[in-house]
């Protein structure tokens, strides 16, 4: 019998790949952050956003956190957003406490219902992170931790765009 570890090992190789899709607009989503106010995926149009959704008992999340704070502090002067969403599992406290301890400078969304991930092609394995140009468009899709370099790159050229 196989090893836990291996077959996950084995359906890692399909989600990465899944990364590599074609652009597709991103979907109409209502976020509601932390201080009650809210956010659309309309609100994101001639910004490049980064969406990832994550949960405070993902060591993976909780281990990139540091990185995507650095992400967003290097290009967010540039017209650059993060919405980081929270899993609807994932205790409201316990994200609260998180994003006050950690201060995080992003926004930050707590998925009650599930109904965010849901639109977003039903996301339940974390980290997933969307990466979204400023026409609206999914450019790029990370299951698990993004390769910070590669991201950046990314990120920098979606932002020099018109």
């Amino acid at each position: 019998m196989k090893s836990l570890g291996n077959r996950l090992a084995f359906f890692a190789v399909p989600l990465a790949l899944a990364g590599c899709m074609n652009s597709s607009l991103a979907p109409q989503s209502s976020f509601t952050l932390l201080d009650g106010s809210a956010r659309t995926t309309a609100d994101l149009k001639g910004k490049v956003a980064l969406i990832n959704f994550w949960a405070t008992s993902c060591t993976t999340c909780v281990a990139e956190m540091p990185m995507l704070v650095a992400t967003f502090e290097k290009f967010r002067g540039r017209g650059y957003e993060t919405i980081a969403v929270a899993m609807h599992y994932d205790p409201p406290a316990y994200v609260v406490k998180f994003a006050q301890t950690r201060q995080l400078p992003f926004s930050v969304v707590i998925d009650n219902t599930g109904a965010v991930a849901k639109s977003w092609g039903d996301v339940k394995v974390t980290p997933t992170t969307f990466l979204v140009n400023k026409r609206g468009e999914i450019v790029k899709r990370f299951v698990g931790k993004p390769d910070f370099a590669e991201l950046h790159q990314l990120i920098d050229q979606l932002l020099s765009e018109s």
